[in-house]
């Protein structure tokens, strides 16, 4: 079923001679397969076909849209076991996880098709003429979302099925009338052309024009190719900052610039609320500890930050925050790079003067993440913007704040995030308003208690923050509202109703709900 080739639409391409392998970051081992790495044609190509296949894409009915959406989901679940454990081997994770993975990415997939059948993501409105208004006559007026085009979505090193190949962006990109060029992650290149086959598979079996989804490999130039190409008119990211700002500069130094949806890192700053952390400090401690070494801390929602203010109760939650990591084994990390990047990273930021690093800060080797906590206080905190930034691992820094006052300047200095916890009781937010204010301020997700590793895929998620926790603070990559972001509004104006398109239409043949003259119904007009 490997075959390392591209896939150009429905075509299986091998014009390339570069070659790159898939490894086992657990034990080093080499994949047998070779991937080719795409050509320029090749890449060209790909864009050149989804392009055509627009045309006819986006003509499709909503219902067959979904159909083929579902028929993604039931092709991906018949790959079986054999994909959980090619994704397994790739990236060092185990078995289980992808078994939760491959449920997600299935339901969401099953989620849009919901979605497009219900039809409110149109976001039909219409206001009917008044051609005997006084002075001026009103117009018929009647807006609707429309398809975009040509949609590149870069795959994740950390969720190699539900942020990659046919994860979230592919999904709400080909439900909004949208073909798909994938740039698969090097770090999966097995797991995605096992997910690409099933794709292609349920494109065939539901009618979809030959073009409608594309992979391609490689590397920087290849990115570079597909973000540069004219007929490309959005981009879907999930990864680091560094990556993700490079794809948006050069989006946006395009003739034509697009916009780039990238979702890049965050330290999820959870505030432990005097009250609240003095009522259970222990138990609070471990369950930090268990969600900052949870999938060796490779989450864009890991608590990076927990911020507290000094007293017995932190003393306490801290100690036993750097015991339990202490005791957690290291584990394996996605690959050699990630490894390499999270020792050089937390090593600069415990060297950092201020910082004390609590548990044995060496690297163990074999590309193991170590969980580590550290400790700095308030005032240094909020003078030294490298302790600011994301470790991305298994590693998380308290800071030790004098008052609740400058707990809030804490929050106030913090860039924008993904998510913020508070860690409180009723009277701890009542006592101090300005802290969830200011932490409101910074992030797409605030919770009250728990922990903030773990995303829900459903209609009310808002997976995304102020810059730099992504591109557009406006939008999500998680949820229904993920459609939003491959969808551009067109009016139409004095039309007749026999030319408009379906949502649009008199006698409402979609029967979904619209805004017609400020009035939200089902009726005919």
């Amino acid at each position: 079923m490997i075959t390392g080739k591209n896939y150009i639409g429905n075509t299986a391409s091998s014009s390339g001679g570069n070659i790159l392998k898939a490894y086992n970051p657990t034990d080093g081992t080499i994949f047998p397969e070779e991937f080719l790495t795409a050509t320029s044609e090749e890449v060209n190509a790909a864009v050149e076909k989804a392009d055509k296949a627009f045309s006819a894409y986006k003509m499709t009915s909503y219902d067959q849209r979904a159909t083929f959406l579902e028929a993604i989901a039931d092709e991906i679940m018949e790959l079986g076991d054999p994909l959980l454990e090619r994704a397994s081997g790739e990236s060092g994770l185990p078995k289980g996880r992808f078994q939760g993975e491959r449920g997600r990415t299935c339901n969401q997939l099953k989620m849009f098709a919901s979605v497009l059948r219900d039809g409110s993501w149109l976001n039909v409105n219409i206001d009917t003429a008044i051609p005997d208004r006084a002075p001026i006559p009103k117009q018929d007026l009647r807006k609707m979302n429309i398809p975009i085009g040509p949609v590149a979505v870069f795959g994740a090193s950390n969720f190699p099925l539900a942020f990659s190949t046919a994860g979230g962006d592919t999904a709400s990109a080909l439900a909004a009338g949208n073909p798909v060029i994938v740039k698969g992650h090097e770090a999966h290149l097995g797991t995605n052309e096992m997910v690409t086959h099933a794709v292609l598979k349920a494109a065939a079996k539901t009618g979809m024009p030959d073009g409608v989804f594309s992979m391609v490999n490689g590397g920087i130039p290849v990115a570079q190719q597909v973000v540069s190409h004219p007929k490309i008119k959005a981009i879907g990211f999930t990864g680091s900052l560094g990556g993700g700002r490079a794809i948006f500069d050069l989006a946006n130094q395009r003739p034509e610039p697009i916009p780039v949806y990238a979702e890049m890192g965050s330290t999820n700053p959870c505030f432990l609320m005097p009250n609240k952390l003095a009522s259970d400090p222990t138990g609070l401690g471990t369950n930090f500890a268990n969600s900052v070494a949870l999938g060796v801390g490779q989450f864009c929602t890991s608590p990076g930050l927990l911020i507290g203010v000094k007293s017995d109760a932190l003393d306490q939650f801290v100690d036993t925050l750097g015991k339990t990591l202490a005791a957690a084994s290291p584990a394996t990390m996605l690959n050699e790079k990630i490894a390499k990047s999270y020792y050089e990273h937390r090593g600069a930021l415990i060297e950092q003067t201020g910082v004390v690093s609590i548990g044995d800060a060496n690297d163990p080797g074999e590309n193991k993440g170590k969980p580590l906590t550290a400790k700095v206080d308030g005032a240094t905190f909020l003078s030294n913007p490298k302790l600011h930034q994301e470790i991305f691992g298994p590693f998380t820094m308290v800071v030790e704040c004098d008052t609740t006052d400058q707990m809030a300047d804490v929050a106030n200095s913090l860039e924008g995030q993904l998510t913020g916890t508070m860690v409180a009781d009723e009277s701890d937010i009542t006592a101090n308003p300005e802290v969830a204010d200011a932490l409101s301020n910074k992030v797409g997700r605030i919770l009250f208690n728990g922990v903030p590793t773990g995303v829900e895929v459903c209609h009310s998620m808002q997976h995304g923050g102020p810059y730099p926790a992504s591109s557009d603070a406006k939008s999500t990559s998680v949820g229904t509202a993920a459609i939003d972001r491959f969808v551009r509004p067109i009016s139409y104006q004095s039309w007749p109703d026999n030319l408009l398109p379906a949502p649009l239409k008199n006698g409402n043949p979609l029967g979904i709900w619209r805004v017609v003259n400020g009035d939200r119904t089902k009726d005919t007009i």
